[in-house]
């Protein structure tokens, strides 16, 4: 149970914050799935683990 008790969880806003995008970007992300999420109540927490696992991702390739 050590593994629970030593997650973060960080609000919408920060995750935008960290990530440079939009808090309605972030949104897209957890309900796409892309990015995982727990529902408190009306609010979502996001794993600060989760967001640096996206920031390590590769992005693809628009050109």
């Amino acid at each position: 149970m050590s593994g629970i008790s030593d997650a973060r969880f960080l609000t919408v806003a920060e995750v935008a914050e960290l990530m440079r995008v939009s808090k309605m970007t972030v949104y897209r992300l957890v309900h796409s799935g892309e990015l995982p999420a727990v529902r408190f109540g009306r609010s979502y927490r996001v794993p600060e683990s989760a967001v640096t696992e996206a920031l390590q991702r590769p992005i693809a390739d628009v050109g």
